[in-house]
């Protein structure tokens, strides 16, 4: 213990001795420290925040989406083929009313996705339009209206111009002033406002409130001219036959589809439990990723360190011979260096930890303005595993000069000194 203690004592006498070049080697330090709890905090945030958006849509719920034949449904080949503009034409809301005859099945609601100029008095606004049948209200519970109604089975299916409005379309062309029953105009015809939607904010970076609703058969045939959905959301009656019912539906798809080589499903089948896994892999593997690249700069901190201690060694090679003249053994003068090594990545971290809370607080109170709204986080595990890596650097990098200085002739040293 008393050797301990006058290591540490040691330890601290030259480090702050040498304030300024201390400073220099705690930077290191400091940025890798940041860089770790920033990483992993807000990677935790963002997939928390992403796991707790697919959680409203339900569990009981699966989701059937066109998909590119030759590609798995989860490859980034099938997703970006897709956001290139590749368009699979055979999945049809024939399929969805033949999927709504499975045992496990109570409703579904089909859907695409469009874009068009949209113009009220004196605003024109290019706006998403979200073509979806009158199920939709039966299946995602986040449609909740503000005013007016849902347009109806019937109305979809006599191709009503009617629109339901999202709550920041409703404000960026109407305002305060009353949306329900007056008409805006797509492609030179005009649609009936309806109904309003209260305001339900954005999945990541969409923004369903800035959606116009309109039904599916009505978008297809008056707008886009096309026979076909992007895709079908299925409610299940029991949800612990998830499996088993997506199973059901590949099987019936690829029947009504003519499939007939495995590999080859124009169609992907994801229950939300899928979903959810598929989630946490993918930020798991950015995470590590992110992480390792965080560590770097720990690893160039550590690299700070060891040759902070080399110049320490020759600078103190004097004062090394005289202690082994006075009977220092060469484990008291490792252990002397290879404390400094360490106090050097002990205060390092605990700086690094203060400043990245900090930093974390400011982020976590501008998030909810970009539409994020999640609360401040600050796990102890997260500070426990970048004083870990702290420390593991601060001995890696420390040990080499520390040895080199244990292994000092006492005459040559006090020759040199």
């Amino acid at each position: 213990m008393q050797e301990i203690f006058l290591s540490l004592k040691f330890a601290w006498k030259n480090l702050t001795a040498n304030f300024g070049r201390t400073m220099l080697t705690l930077s290191g330090i400091i940025i890798g420290t940041i860089v770790i709890i920033m990483v992993v905090t807000l990677g935790d945030v963002v997939k928390g925040y992403v796991l707790g958006q697919v959680d409203t849509y339900g569990s009981d719920v699966i989701q059937v989406e066109v998909k590119i034949p030759s590609a798995s449904k989860n490859s980034t080949q099938n997703a970006t083929s897709l956001a290139s503009g590749v368009q699979i034409t055979t999945l049809k809301q024939s399929d969805a009313e033949e999927i709504e005859k499975l045992p496990n099945v109570v409703t579904w609601y089909g859907g695409s996705l469009g874009q068009e100029l949209v113009s009220f008095q004196e605003i024109n606004k290019r706006i998403m339009l979200f073509g979806a049948s009158s199920g939709i209200v039966g299946v995602d519970k986040n449609i909740k209206l503000a005013e007016g109604s849902f347009y109806s089975e019937s109305q979809e299916k006599g191709l009503s111009q009617v629109v339901v409005l999202g709550s920041g379309v409703k404000e960026s062309l109407f305002g305060d002033t009353p949306a329900i029953g007056k008409n805006i105009k797509m492609k030179g015809q005009s649609y009936k406002v309806i109904g309003v939607l209260e305001e339900r904010g954005s999945t990541g970076f969409v923004s369903f409130d800035d959606f116009i609703y309109v039904p599916l058969q009505t978008l297809q045939k008056k707008i886009l001219g096309v026979d076909h959905v992007t895709f079908i959301t299925v409610k299940m009656r029991d949800v612990s036959m998830a499996a088993q019912t997506a199973r059901d539906i590949e099987i019936l798809l690829r029947d009504r589809h003519d499939i007939r080589k495995e590999g080859q499903d124009d169609f992907a089948v994801t229950t939300i439990k899928e979903a959810q896994e598929m989630i946490q892999t993918v930020f798991g593997a950015i995470q590590m990723l992110l992480l390792v690249l965080a560590s770097i700069s720990l690893i160039v901190g550590g690299v700070g360190i060891m040759n902070v201690m080399f110049v320490a060694v020759a600078e103190r090679t004097g004062e090394i011979g005289l202690r082994k003249a006075l009977g220092a053994r060469a484990k008291d003068i490792l252990w002397q260096f290879l404390v400094e090594a360490l106090i050097v990545a002990l205060i390092g971290g605990i700086i690094g930890i203060i400043i990245a809370e900090v930093l974390l607080f400011g982020i976590f109170a501008l998030l909810p303005s970009f539409g994020f709204p999640v609360a401040f986080d600050f796990s102890l595990q997260t500070v426990l595993l970048a004083m870990a890596f702290s420390m593991i650097a601060g001995l890696t990098f420390g040990v080499y000069p520390a040895w080199r200085a244990s292994q000092i002739s006492p005459i040559q040293a006090i020759r040199q000194g």
